[in-house]
């Protein structure tokens, strides 16, 4: 037998360690956010990847392939939406749509809320709790495990919360809450 698959040291001494399960997560998503991710994924395979491989097909058919331009950038083309494929159909597949709308408590602070909150200096800030894809700073869409969003979750209007951020603790005074 090859000592690769040997143990050299055979302490009994020591127990052997369980090992560790991966952190498994649920994929929460709004059903705006898992609409988004589909059409994202059917853009890619039915729009553009077709047009690649075409591409990639006659470029290869004009000869020397080490310097065609086309033919290794195709390939890189293919190999990022193959990567982004398989990234969709795994998000896709563990998805948890959660509908905003069918939230059972209104008065509280839970996924796909719209949170208007105040900081200390009386600043507003609007902000929705989405799903890991979806978040999005610029449109003021925070993921529901964003320190933000866990430090808003489940409170009411007039609750004030503490956010830690490395330097300070920010209180924050929820000021509205809104589902839909």
């Amino acid at each position: 037998m090859s000592k690769a698959f040997t143990k050299e040291n055979d302490d009994d001494d020591e127990p052997e360690q369980p090992e560790t399960p991966s952190l498994i997560t649920k994929n929460y998503v709004t059903p705006t956010g898992f609409a988004e991710l589909q059409n994202e994924l059917r853009q890619l395979v039915v729009d553009e990847r077709p047009k690649i491989v075409e591409t990639v097909r006659w470029a290869a058919g004009n000869g020397d392939r080490s310097e065609n331009g086309d033919y290794i950038y195709g390939k890189r083309r293919l190999r990022e939406i193959d990567r982004r494929v398989r990234y969709l159909t795994k998000r896709i597949e563990s998805a948890v749509v959660v509908n905003p709308e069918h939230q059972k408590n209104l008065t509280q602070v839970f996924f796909g809320a719209t949170i208007t909150y105040a900081e200390e200096d009386k600043t507003q800030k609007t902000v929705k709790i989405v799903g890991i894809d979806e978040a999005d700073l610029a449109q003021d869409k925070i993921s529901w495990i964003s320190p933000v969003a866990k430090a808003l979750m489940k409170s009411e209007v007039g609750d004030t919360v503490k956010l830690k951020t490395p330097s300070s603790t920010i209180k924050l005074t929820i000021v509205a809450i809104r589902y839909g």
